[in-house]
């Protein structure tokens, strides 16, 4: 099932607030008890929002307030909301859309006190989480987001209402999450070329350095490849000794590999894991294949599993920053 992310939504959930805002200023007691009497009678068909106090006059503060409050209105005891995703699916992948608004502190913020909230009944947590792993953890989902799904792994661990046997799965997705995050050092492995020499990631000397896990032969990654061939920021970056790109096979099938690594530019690093480390030691994260890293030059992660656009748009806006 698909839903409507809320960036289609923008114009009417304005008008929603600010009527919100309208109603809040002259409204009278009765009124408020009327609203508060509907939300109740409403609460499965409909989505209730938090009424944004009209203090707030900027879209910072009221996306703020929102993303703190979302969940207001909603009863995590009543299982009920397990079976209306056209009103709790729906829900989620506008709170995920809003959170994009807002500082990394707020999203942490919001998103335990919605788990925290949904401890009142184990099944609603249950189902949450799922709508988590679906949205921000599912290598498929376009909404992908690995550092809100950190916070969810983190309230999960703590978290009450789940035993220690349920903890097993979110304890290494944790972990594996915090290897290569963006702001820390990626981990050094040795790569072998196809002539046998050797080298290691942080011998590697360029002001960026492009990792690009891969598979060859596969569709997403013979179309990423294409992508970063035709990309102009990164030819541009590659030209002027700026960028460095790694491409690593993590497999064994080297006759595979062999065969095609005329797909690759003769300027490309192309070396495969001959140790296999990356796999069996769980440096790298490959639930989804092909995988991106861009590095700077003390080979601290930027981006982290990004498509090949993400690292364009990036590099062009460096570029544009260092003209200005």
């Amino acid at each position: 099932m698909k839903y409507k992310k809320i960036i289609e939504l923008l114009p009417a959930y304005t008008l929603f607030i600010f009527l919100l805002s309208s109603n809040s200023a002259c409204s009278n007691g009765q009124a408020n008890n009327k609203q508060t009497e509907d939300a109740v009678t409403d609460t499965i068909t409909t989505f209730v929002y938090p009424e944004v106090p009209t203090m707030l006059n900027t879209p910072e503060l009221r996306a703020d307030y929102l993303a703190r409050h979302y969940w207001e209105h909603v009863n995590f005891a009543d299982t009920n909301y397990i079976h209306h995703p056209e009103v709790t699916e729906q829900a989620w992948v506008n709170f995920i859309d809003i959170l994009q608004l807002v500082p990394a502190q707020t999203r942490d913020i919001a998103l335990k006190t919605l788990f925290t909230q949904a401890e009142k009944e184990k099944k609603c947590y249950t189902y949450l989480t799922s709508l988590a792993d679906k949205y921000l953890y599912d290598p498929n989902s376009p909404m992908r987001n690995e550092e809100l799904y950190i916070s969810v792994l983190d309230a999960m661990l703590q978290s009450p209402v789940m035993d220690n046997t349920e903890k097993i799965r979110p304890k290494a997705r944790r972990e594996l999450a915090q290897k290569n995050r963006i702001g820390t050092k990626a981990l050094d492995f040795v790569y072998t070329l196809a002539n046998g020499k050797q080298g290691n990631l942080y011998s590697i000397k360029a002001p960026y350095t492009l990792l690009f896990i891969n598979n060859p032969g596969c569709h997403a990654c013979s179309e990423t490849i294409e992508t970063l061939k035709q990309s102009p920021s990164i030819c541009q970056a590659i030209a002027q000794n700026q960028m460095k790109v790694l491409s690593i096979y993590p497999d064994i099938d080297l006759e595979e590999w062999r065969r095609h690594l005329s797909d690759f530019p003769v300027e490309w690093i192309n070396a495969y894991d001959k140790e296999q480390a990356i796999e069996l030691k769980s440096l790298y994260d490959l639930k989804a294949i092909p995988t991106l890293y861009l590095l700077n030059k003390n080979k601290t992660v930027l981006l982290k599993d990004v498509t090949a656009q993400e690292i364009e748009e990036y590099l062009r806006k460096i570029s544009k920053n260092i003209s200005e």
